[in-house]
């Protein structure tokens, strides 16, 4: 009866683990500090004519999180992921489900290269330039399928209005 009882309860706390842990991808709070918005709120962007829905992943711990975890994106939705500074920039796809196309956008917001990821790549996809501030992600082949080529732009303008309405000051991050 004992061992019945301790193999009991050792099978509901590692149910609960499993929960908690599996429930964490959904927090709002990344290493414990609370994020400005709500990160999966989507934002308006016209990149070169072509309307586009992203989330603006600005803080360092929003830049580490993130598409993982997520089972698709639609179309004509990505991730923006904006730094302070131009450098050259490595992106892998730890934990992410989706194949991707990840696009290196330069200081001055124009789109530089276009690479494929696929998921749960750890080798990591870097960029050529040394020069990346931007970076956005889209569904794999959603560069070509929306018509938006190397020599592309987006307005710094536009970017900073995103991060305004994040409640982040754009000259932060130097814009």
């Amino acid at each position: 009866m004992i061992v019945y009882n301790l193999t009991r309860t050792s099978l509901v706390a590692l149910l609960l683990l499993n929960f908690i842990l599996g429930c964490k991808e959904n927090s709002q709070s990344i290493k414990g500090e609370k994020i400005p918005q709500n990160k999966s709120e989507l934002y308006d962007l016209n990149f070169s004519g072509v309307s586009l829905k992203v989330e603006v992943a600005a803080l360092p711990e929003e830049r580490e999180l993130g598409l993982m975890f997520r089972n698709s994106l639609k179309e004509n939705e990505g991730m923006l992921f904006v730094f302070k500074e131009g450098s050259g920039q490595r992106f892998w796809m730890k934990n992410t489900r989706i194949p991707l196309d990840i696009g290196y956008l330069s200081t001055s917001g124009v789109l530089l290269e276009v690479h494929k990821a696929k998921p749960y790549d750890l080798s990591g996809v870097p960029s050529r330039s040394q020069d990346i501030k931007f970076v956005l992600e889209l569904n794999a082949g959603g560069y070509k399928k929306l018509g938006i080529k190397i020599g592309s732009r987006i307005s710094l303008k536009v970017i900073s209005e995103l991060l305004i309405q994040r409640g982040i000051d754009p000259l932060m991050y130097n814009l």
